[in-house]
């Protein structure tokens, strides 16, 4: 085994514990808002996956397909959870602005 070998399975290890951990954790969770912070993490997990096949393939087009699906995760990631936390809000209390008597403290000066 090279070291280039080592370096892909150790990427690629790391990579795909952290999904298996991001995915346990959404599994785990009982309430939504819980459940979207496993989400970076496994952007986390794709790309050090993406890195993977980097150091694998070289620059090729398969390292060029696997470095846009990284992309697309890492910019859709944050919109998504964003969308899905706001859903939430509006199925659970039909407006997504705060109401009187929320979570929401007001320190007086």
């Amino acid at each position: 085994m090279s070291g280039r070998d080592a370096m892909v399975f150790g990427l690629l290890g790391l990579g795909v514990s952290i999904e298996l951990v991001a995915c346990l954790g959404v599994a785990a969770m009982h309430d939504v808002y819980d459940r979207l912070h496993y989400v970076a993490p496994s952007v986390l997990g794709a790309l050090l996956i993406v890195a993977a096949v980097w150091v694998r393939e070289g620059p090729s087009m398969i390292s060029l397909k696997a470095t846009l699906l990284g992309a697309f995760l890492l910019i859709a990631s944050p919109a998504l959870a964003h969308g899905t936390a706001r859903a939430a809000r509006l199925s659970e209390r039909g407006d997504w602005r705060a109401q009187v008597g929320d979570e929401i403290e007001v320190e007086e000066p």
